[in-house]
């Protein structure tokens, strides 16, 4: 049952347009257009290698923050939970669904942009391991987060509040502008953004080939163990 309900909540993801444009289109747009465009300072070496690792985690929040939310606001407006929740399938289980629903759609996108990426000229370096945990933590912090979100606040303001937190962290997270471009009272306080986390580790692993980002990994664990925990505390089916 959560198998079947996984594929179905793929399928619908994929084929919504507005999901497409935030999980495919603006990331691919973004890398592209910095890539070749000389807009942002990135500092020494070639522009791709960083901001790659940084799209890669927009991406990851596009699908499991943002996308995640407004989809699951909605559904709860329309009654949609309501009715899945009374089915046989457990709501463990529709979260659970929900989440690999997620994880496939990453896939997806993480191999478009990597392949997008090389093609830019990109050269990563580092651990395939630290990557991978830190993509794993990443999603579990921003589902946990747009899980909470579109529990608690109604669709029209799920909607407004997700794009804004998007457009906020698209620029705020490190992800195309550099934390080191802020004030220094600022750095400390966006550094322990998720999103800031999850760019500057993927870079100090893919960019700079470190280690386990053991900070950056703790950061998102606990942010991943608060919005799940949240999440399933506040949620409302209906």
């Amino acid at each position: 049952m959560i198998a079947a309900q996984a594929a179905l909540e793929a399928k619908m993801l994929l084929r919504n347009g507005e999901q497409l444009l935030l999980t495919v289109v603006i990331p691919t747009l973004l890398l592209v257009l910095f890539s070749s465009v000389d807009i942002v300072d990135t500092g020494a070496g070639e522009a791709v290698d960083f901001l790659a690792p940084g799209i890669l985690a927009l991406a990851v929040m596009s699908t499991a923050f943002t996308g995640q939310a407004i989809a699951t606001g909605f559904e709860r407006r329309y009654g949609v939970l309501k009715r899945l929740a009374s089915s046989p399938l457990p709501r463990w289980g529709l979260m659970t669904a929900k989440t690999a629903s997620v994880l496939v759609t990453e896939v997806l996108q993480v191999i478009l942009l990597t392949v997008i990426a090389f093609a830019l000229g990109w050269s990563p370096h580092g651990n395939p391991l630290a990557v991978a945990l830190l993509l794993v933590l990443g999603t579990a912090a921003f589902s946990g987060l747009g899980l909470l979100m579109a529990g608690t606040l109604k669709a029209e303001a799920t909607l407004a509040a997700a794009n804004l937190v998007f457009l906020l962290l698209l620029v705020g997270g490190g992800v195309i502008v550099p934390l080191d471009k802020f004030p220094q009272g600022a750095q400390d306080v966006l550094g322990l953004l998720p999103i800031s986390a999850l760019s500057d580790g993927l870079r100090a692993v893919l960019q700079h080939g470190a280690g386990m980002p053991w900070g950056d990994l703790g950061i998102l664990a606990a942010w991943a163990v608060v919005g799940l925990a949240a999440a399933g505390k506040f949620f409302r089916w209906e």
